[in-house]
C-alpha cells in the first residue's frame, strides 16, 4: 500500500496489478488533496491509510484501475466505501458527475503513459 504524491507510470501500475489481482489495481482517490492510494487487497485499507494521513472521509472515493485497458474501461467506479447515503451517494459507484470528473483528473495527474 502506498500514497502516490508524485507521478507514476502505467507500467508501474501494470506491475502492481500483476502482483495482486492480475488485471486490476484497487485505488482510493482523495479528490480534495489530489492524492491517490494504491495497491491493497481492500479499498477500506487504502481509505484507512489516507485517513491516517489527514484526508477527510467525504473526499475519499474507491475505484478500480485496469492498466491494460483504455478509455472508459480504464477506471471502474465500484467500491463499498462509496456507499454514502448521507452524502447523496446510494450506490457503490460515484453518482455525482462532478466528483467522478475530479477522480478522473487526479488519476490523469498521477498516472502517465
Amino acid at each position: 500500500m502506498k500514497i502516490i504524491t508524485e507521478i507514476i507510470s502505467n507500467d508501474e501500475l501494470k506491475q502492481m496489478a500483476a502482483n495482486m489481482f492480475g488485471n486490476l489495481v484497487k485505488a482510493v482517490v482523495d479528490v480534495e488533496r489530489g492524492l491517490l492510494a494504491l495497491d491493497a487487497e481492500l479499498h477500506s485499507d487504502l481509505e484507512a491509510l489516507l485517513l491516517e494521513d489527514g484526508s477527510k472521509q467525504k473526499s475519499l472515493w474507491g475505484i478500480n484501475l485496469y492498466p491494460e485497458k483504455q478509455g472508459d474501461d480504464y477506471i471502474e467506479f465500484d467500491s463499498l466505501i462509496n456507499l454514502r447515503p448521507s452524502q447523496g451517494n446510494s450506490s457503490r459507484g460515484v453518482d455525482d458527475a462532478g466528483v467522478r470528473q475530479k477522480v478522473i483528473e487526479v488519476i490523469n495527474r498521477r498516472i502517465k503513459g
